[in-house]
Order: structure tokens, then C-alpha cells, then sequence
């Protein structure tokens, strides 16, 4: 493993106004000296553009703070391919972390389109970026880190899910396209040398997250009075993993490139890798959003008598989702030291508590 000193170094992430995003800019400003950010991201609403909005307000104060480094942002598309050309010339980053990309397994049923664009056409116009950003005899990029996703497991039903395990049978075209990100890095890493680490998270939530994520809908419905859905009629096992461990993952990984080395045809031996992020810890959906509930009534963000069993409903399981998501750590803890371990009532109470002040409760 080839390390990576970030220090003074410029990185770029794209997706940086998006839930991961920005935490990373953030847990990054914080922690290396005289780094240069550069973010990307495009103002969609398939989440509240108001909020990817007060996540780069929260990274421009923090920046603020942070003497020797720097943050700069782009709006923009990463499916324009010019305009990535126009940012890794003009930066010329040393570690790219692409976490733009369309998310959503049900989303990708009704408009496709949008994970053509984005998760391919984006992927490929990186990719093509770092492919020539030797050109010239340049350092160029020295690793490309990339989120893949648990979905590429599809109904796998061998647990917990291992990055050995084939992953062929994608059950949702979202799935489809991650699996297709790895495949493309594969070959880029293959061709061009160039180090490339896929990251397969699993069901990541925390403060200022997803909106369309199960414990953000919930929330939200149940301070309306609306009833929320439990699929699989509660038979659904998650491996939430906490924001926070996300960065710190993604941190590590960063800094530990794959190994440029020469395999014994004189050719190179692919420098890439893949990695789960998740918890290692299922927990049953019903489990869930009863710790839910119990953090959102102590955070007075729902009273303390509030009716839940009147606001549940069992249905059954929505086409492109699976039963159980269960991550396999062990290559992370063995290459990079470190595990999520979060508590996921930890996890949540953090996130009703952030709920309350954001929304003025």
C-alpha cells in the first residue's frame, strides 16, 4: 500500500454539497494542515437544494477558521465533461474522492435517466480526467477514491456480505450502475496505472442527511401526523453505519493507495481495490424506528404521548430493495486499522437533536 501524506496537498471531491460530502470537506478541514479542497456539486432537488445550501454555509465558516487551507466550490455537473476538464487542469488535484452521484434504489425505477448521467457518463469523464492528468510527464493523480454501494449485493443471501462475494445479479439499475463504477475503475486502474479504491457503503444516516432516506421520511411524516410504511412488513434487517465513521473511513483510505506493481506478463498488475463501510451489526427495521421514536420524543421533537401505533402501517417489501443488508469489515480492519462503531441510538439521537435545532422546533 502506497501512503499518502495529504498535507499541502490538493484534493478534489465531488459531490461536496451532498450528505458525505460535506462532512468529509469538513472532517478534513479539521484535521490536515494546508490542504486545498476543491468541491463540485450540482443544485438538484431530488433532495432539498436548501439544505445542500446550509451544508456549504457550514463548510465556508469552518473554513473560515482553518489558517493555511483552502476551500473552493464549483456548481456544476460532473456529467460536463468540460468542465471537469477545466477543474483538474486548472487544480491539478493529487486525490480525487467522487461521491456525486444519483442515489435512490426506488428513484432509479421512475428516472433512469438521471443515473445514466450522472453515476456513468460523470464516472466515465473522471475517470477519463485522471487518465490524463500524467499527461505531460505530470505527478497526476496519485489515487482515485470512489462510492460504490451495499445495493451492488443485490439479494445475495449469503451473509455477512463479503467483497469476494460475486455480485452479478443487481436488483435495481442504481445497483447496476455501481457495479458498473467498479468495473470501469477495474479497467482504468488496469490500463493506466492509476490506483483506484471503491467504496461499498451501507445505509448511511446521521444529521443533515438524505431526505429521502428511511429516518429522515419518517421523521418527517410523523411530526405531520402522516402514517409511515415499514416494508417487508418489518422482516427487513439494515446495517446502519453512522456519518461520522463514514468520513473517518474515507479519510484512511485516502491517505493508503493499492500498490502500483508489475505482474509477471511485464504488464501491470491492476493497483485497485474494494472495500465495505458498514457496521457489521444489523438491526431489524421494527427495532429501528422504535430507538427512532424514543430519540425523537426526547428530543421534543415528537410529544411525549404522541400515537405511533397509530401511525404505522406494515406493507410489503418495493421492488429493487432486499432484506437484509449486512456488511463483512474485515479487509478495512485489516488493512486500514479501524471499524464503524457507532450505536445506531447514538446515531439517532444525534440526528433528532440536529433535527430540532434545524428546523426550529
Amino acid at each position: 500500500m502506497q501512503h499518502i501524506d495529504l498535507t499541502g496537498r490538493t484534493v478534489l471531491i465531488t459531490g461536496a454539497a451532498g450528505f458525505i460530502g460535506s462532512n468529509l470537506v469538513m472532517g478534513l478541514l479539521r484535521t490536515v494542515r494546508d490542504i486545498r479542497i476543491v468541491g463540485i456539486d450540482v443544485m438538484t432537488d431530488y433532495n432539498p437544494v436548501e439544505m445542500k445550501r446550509w451544508r456549504l454555509a457550514e463548510i465556508a465558516k469552518l473554513s473560515a477558521t482553518q489558517s493555511g487551507s483552502e476551500w473552493i466550490f464549483t456548481e456544476g455537473d460532473i456529467a460536463d465533461a468540460a468542465l471537469i476538464g477545466k477543474i483538474f487542469s486548472e487544480y491539478r488535484p493529487s486525490v480525487v474522492v467522487n461521491l456525486a452521484a444519483q442515489a435512490g434504489v426506488r428513484y432509479s425505477i421512475t428516472n433512469p435517466d438521471a443515473y445514466i448521467r450522472s453515476n456513468l457518463i460523470g464516472f466515465y469523464n473522471l475517470l477519463e480526467a485522471c487518465r490524463h492528468s500524467t499527461d505531460d510527464g505530470a505527478e497526476g493523480v496519485l489515487h482515485f477514491v470512489y462510492a460504490s454501494s451495499s445495493s451492488v449485493y443485490g439479494s445475495n443471501a449469503k451473509v455477512p456480505y463479503s467483497t469476494d462475494d460475486k455480485v452479478d445479479s443487481p436488483v435495481s439499475l442504481y445497483a447496476a450502475t455501481k457495479k458498473s463504477n467498479e468495473l470501469m475503475a477495474h479497467a482504468y486502474a488496469k490500463l493506466y496505472d492509476i490506483p483506484m479504491t471503491g467504496l461499498r457503503f451501507f445505509t448511511v444516516y446521521g444529521p443533515a442527511g438524505r431526505t429521502d432516506m428511511a429516518y429522515f421520511g419518517f421523521t418527517d411524516k410523523l411530526r405531520a401526523g402522516k402514517t409511515i410504511e415499514i416494508f417487508n412488513y418489518g422482516n427487513c434487517k439494515r446495517d446502519f453505519t453512522y456519518v461520522d465513521d463514514i468520513v473517518e473511513g474515507v479519510k484512511r483510505v485516502m491517505q493508503g493507495a493499492p500498490e502500483r506493481k508489475t505482474g509477471a506478463d511485464g504488464l501491470p498488475v491492476p493497483p485497485c481495490a474494494v472495500y465495505n463501510i458498514g457496521n457489521n451489526d444489523p438491526v431489524n427495521l421494527l427495532d429501528f424506528v422504535r430507538i427512532l421514536q424514543e430519540e425523537l420524543v426526547r428530543a421534543e421533537v415528537l410529544p411525549a404521548d404522541y400515537d405511533f401505533e397509530a401511525h404505522k402501517k406494515l406493507v410489503p417489501m418495493q421492488p429493487g430493495d432486499v432484506p437484509v443488508t449486512y456488511a463483512d469489515t474485515t479487509p478495512l480492519e485489516r488493512d486500514f486499522g479501524f471499524k464503524p462503531a457507532t450505536p445506531l441510538r447514538t446515531g439517532l439521537r444525534r440526528f433528532a437533536e440536529w433535527y430540532k435545532a434545524y428546523y426550529r422546533i
